[in-house]
C-alpha cells in the first residue's frame, strides 16, 4: 500500500463558531512552514485534505473540527 494515498485520503471538516477563525496549512519536509491560510466567518465550513504538501492544519479561534476519529472543539482563553 502506498502511504501517500492513505495520507491523501484523510479529510477534516472545520466549522467556525465565530467570525475570523483562521485555518493554516503547514508543509511537510525538513522544515515546517505555513503554505496556506484561510479565514472563516461564523457558520462557514471548510473541508481540508492532508496531501503530499500538507502535513498539519492549525485552527485558531472558536471552531468544531470533524474527523473520522471524532469531533474536537477548540478552546479559546
Amino acid at each position: 500500500m502506498d502511504v501517500r494515498n492513505v495520507v491523501q485520503a484523510e479529510y477534516i471538516a472545520i466549522k467556525a463558531l465565530e467570525n475570523g477563525v483562521t485555518i493554516i496549512g503547514l508543509t511537510r519536509g525538513k522544515d515546517t512552514k505555513f503554505h496556506h491560510t484561510e479565514k472563516l466567518d461564523q457558520g462557514e465550513v471548510m473541508i481540508a485534505q492532508f496531501t503530499e504538501d500538507t502535513s498539519a492544519i492549525k485552527v485558531r479561534g472558536r471552531a468544531v473540527i470533524y474527523t473520522r476519529h471524532g469531533t474536537i472543539d477548540t478552546e479559546v482563553k
